[in-house]
């Protein structure tokens, strides 16, 4: 039942086979379920996200947005360090950070790309 719930939703928020990974999220709050079932549902309708709130993949045409920052204060740097799980920084942990530092997501991926670090373990499943 609730599959069901969460495939429809799905379906009415894609556009063109796509649905934005906000619209994910969104669908996700409004249904009271975990992100990850979203994604699920979205892979089990061939649906593809797109336009990630960190600039990963799919976005204006691009694979990714992100970019190495011009420079990471050292505050972030640690802050980064200190949020890795197995090598990486797991999508939660990055926008939690976003919101301490109070920047853009797409501004701590920059920073995450500039430290050479990856960014893993989506809460939609995508990577």
């Amino acid at each position: 039942m609730v599959a069901k719930r969460i495939r429809d939703a799905v379906q009415e928020q894609a556009r063109d086979g796509k649905l934005s990974c906000n619209a994910a999220f969104r669908v996700a709050e409004e249904l009271a379920v975990n992100p990850q079932m979203v994604g699920e549902a979205a892979d089990e309708l061939g649906v593809r996200l797109h336009r990630c709130q960190l600039g990963l993949f799919g976005y204006d045409g691009e694979e990714s947005i992100v970019r190495p920052a011009e420079s990471v204060s050292s505050e972030l740097e640690t802050a980064i360090q200190e949020g890795l799980v197995v090598g990486r920084l797991p999508c939660a942990v990055a926008w939690a950070l976003a919101n301490r530092f109070d920047i853009p997501r797409l501004e701590l991926a920059n920073a995450a790309e500039e430290l050479e670090i990856r960014i893993g373990q989506c809460q939609l499943g995508a990577f």
